[in-house]
């Protein structure tokens, strides 16, 4: 039964988008109570227009519903985008931050930006005006579907990334069940619960959610704690307007262990790097966000969709504090250090208009977002702020105009064509107010780089369907992304007040998706596959400066490639006779990133990106009971750590296990990877030539490790 949406409208309020103060405001609503009525919710499926979306994009775009991510073991986007074709995530000892990739962006510009990649709640962005992903990523949990639009896919998002668009469509009281309680806990000192509650009545409905989580680590110096509130108010003003009023907290810490040599590595892959270790290493973040979305049915075959935001960040970063020695005759000391505190803001809206006009359906959108990240750099004294050393103040704003019509020009074959249009610009300025007592290199240099992008990036597409639940499409999009500001405040230093120029492209798409039932009682296959080709201008590729430890500095290559195949296949096959099914599933992604005839790295590969990677399972479920239980695997392929390919990563193969019951209001869980205890390498960071025995470039995977979970519903 539910509660009064009322209670659950006032605790949403309190929860205040001010992430950058120590602690939430908090108001009262004065309003009188009103009696409701309880209603019965049912948590729905897949929303059927996420389904229509999907249909009508000639190329690869996917969805993962949210409810079964409460059958296994997902505590952060690692886990998430375990099975999803196309996408890596790799998380840091467990916790939330890590790598986010898709067809090969952001594959050296890693531990910062995830850069490469639009992130949106319920269609309105969150990534900053500047492209990139600092800080902080969104909650999987909170999400009752996940959209992943590949590559150039993401046009109806309006996006401007290689690497495409994720839309989380948030939970609410209308598309899940609203109270619940959810815990879990496993190995590596890791425990968290959610606790949810809310309601429906008339034309309102409600939902509030506090989120806990605690994280010891696999490695040395990875301990997180988290706490969070999630709320949201929906009101249907009429039968044709809608509007939901979304706000949220969380506070973030997160200590950092850092990658091992190779040394390092092989005496004991469970250590911290010593220097992350006396430095203190942390990413601290305290985020607050409002957002108000809105839908307007102007009649039956037109529409508006419309939203505003908010977000602040407030960052607290011990992240460089290198120890080395000035000359071989001075006793080792302080290299350079670096503790970054700054306040993120980023202000945002969109607006969607769709018109249905016989054979076609026609969409125009606009994305407008303003960031501005302002602070500054201090020494690191192992963990606390010493001496400033430099002001930082990076600005950036963004607008993104895009047009589509999706003409169904005779039976079963659909055009997709469309343009997008981004005008966006960046403003780095630091302002160093010391240099280093020794006079080695220290703090930056003081300068101030502003530039302004912009392009026009058409896209045409086929549909055919080939029966009611399959068809197979082809695209050819033009690729365009425009560097970030943390890439502009690190680029190579010939550059000067000068900018990086914007990536670009080309990109070649065909595939196949569909659903079919199989010719015998409650068996079916859904599958998909997805061939790319994209060639790229100006990629903006980086690394640590080896003349600067702790500094990346980037740079734009020449001509690369970015090629690949995305394969799922997904089966349940009832055993004759018996409540029985088996449920095998298949995640496929083979990987081709290369530069194209570059005068210092020919046709090298890119580096960071594995081969390939296959996860899977094959699960037996028992339908009266509730009953799953099967193994599952992932086989992940080598890599390079360098530009030059000198550096070899081997590939790894896990076992693991994982088994559940679904009854009635409850579910119990439990889920074990790595059973036989490898030791692995998860990640790399990146040399632009030959590394040397001491660099420090292998990021461990997780051992042996155990994840149980049990979800009730009250």
């Amino acid at each position: 039964m539910l509660r009064m949406a009322t209670v659950c409208v006032c605790a949403t309020l309190c929860v205040v988008p001010a992430a950058y103060a120590r602690d939430a405001a908090a108001g009262d609503d004065d309003s009188a109570a009103t009696q409701l009525q309880s209603v019965e919710i049912v948590a729905t499926p897949v929303d059927h227009a996420i389904r229509i979306e999907q249909k009508l994009t000639p190329g690869a775009l996917q969805i993962i519903d949210g409810e079964k991510l409460y059958e296994r073991g997902v505590d952060n986007l690692a886990d998430t985008f375990r099975y999803t074709p196309g996408v890596s995530m790799v998380s840091d000892s467990g916790a939330d931050s890590g790598v986010l990739s898709i067809r090969g962006t952001n594959l050296t510009n890693i531990n910062y930006d995830n850069s490469g990649v639009m992130l949106l709640q319920d269609g309105l962005p969150i990534t900053t005006a500047d492209g990139a992903n600092h800080n902080r990523l969104p909650d999987p949990l909170e999400a009752r579907d996940i959209v992943v639009a590949n590559g150039a896919n993401a046009l109806t998002y309006g996006a401007s990334q290689l690497g495409g668009a994720i839309d989380f469509v948030s939970r609410t009281a209308l598309n899940s069940n609203p109270n619940q309680i959810y815990l879990y806990g496993g190995s590596d000192g890791l425990g968290g619960g959610r606790f949810s509650t809310g309601g429906v009545a008339d034309d309102l409905d409600g939902m509030l959610t506090v989120d806990v989580k605690h994280l010891d680590g696999y490695q040395a110096q990875s301990r997180q704690n988290r706490f969070g509130v999630y709320g949201n108010i929906g009101w249907k003003l009429a039968s044709d307007f809608k509007l939901r009023l979304f706000t949220s907290y969380l506070d973030n810490r997160q200590q950092l262990s850092g990658a091992l040599t190779r040394d390092q590595f092989a005496a004991d892959p469970r250590q911290a790097n010593p220097t992350y270790a006396f430095g203190d290493h942390q990413l601290n973040v305290k985020t607050g966000r409002g957002a108000l979305i809105g839908s307007w049915d102007i009649n039956a075959v037109s529409g508006l969709d419309f939203g505003v935001s908010y977000e602040g960040q407030a960052l607290y970063h011990p992240i460089v504090d290198v120890i080395a020695p000035f000359a071989p005759t001075s006793p080792q000391d302080e290299f350079f250090s670096l503790l970054i505190k700054t306040v993120q803001r980023t202000a945002g809206t969109m607006l969607r208009y769709h018109l249905d006009l016989a054979d076609h359906k026609l969409l125009v959108g606009i994305n407008f977002a303003y960031t501005s990240d302002a602070g500054g750099n201090f020494r690191n004294h192992r963990g606390e702020p010493g001496p400033r050393t430099d002001t930082v103040d990076r600005r950036a704003n963004n607008i993104t105009l895009f047009a589509m019509d999706r003409w169904e020009f005779a039976p079963r074959w659909t055009l997709v064509y469309g343009t997008q249009g981004v005008v966006t610009s960046r403003a780095v300025r630091n302002v160093a107010l010391a240099t280093a007592e020794t006079g080695t290199p220290g703090p930056l240099d003081s300068y101030d780089r502003q530039q302004t992008y912009s392009s026009v990036n058409p896209r045409i597409g086929l549909i055919h369907a080939l029966t009611k639940d399959s068809e197979a499409y082809a695209n050819i999009s033009r690729l365009y992304e425009a560097p970030n500001n943390f890439i502009i405040d690190n680029q190579a230093p010939a550059l000067g007040n000068g900018t990086l120029k914007a990536m670009q492209g080309m990109s070649y798409e065909v595939g196949l998706r569909g659903n079919h039932a199989l010719p015998f009682d409650a068996s079916s296959v859904r599958g998909s596959l997805a061939l790319y080709y994209a060639q790229i201008r100006n990629e903006v590729l980086a690394a640590e400066d080896p003349a600067r430890l702790g500094n990346t500095i980037a740079a734009n290559a020449g001509r690369t490639v970015h090629a690949g195949m995305e394969a799922l296949l997904a089966a349940s096959f009832a055993v004759p006779k018996t409540p029985w099914q088996v449920d095998p599933l298949l995640s496929f992604t083979y990987n081709h990133f290369r530069f194209d005839g570059d005068p210092v790295y020919h046709n090298n590969h890119l580096p960071y990106a594995p081969d390939y990677t296959l996860h899977g399972e094959v699960l037996m479920r028992q339908r009266n009971l509730g009953l799953y239980a099967g193994p599952t695997f992932d086989w992940v392929g080598a890599r390079w750590a360098d530009m030059n390919n000198t550096f070899g990563v081997t590939g790894h193969a896990l076992v693991g296990f994982r088994a559940g019951i679904e009854r009635g209001r409850w579910t119990l869980f439990a889920e074990a990877t790595n059973l036989a205890d490898q030791n692995y390498v998860s990640a790399v960071n990146v040399r632009l030539d030959a590394p040397g025995p001491n660099d420090a470039l292998l990021y461990a995977g997780a051992p042996r490790a155990v994840f149980v979970g049990m979800r009730m519903h009250y």
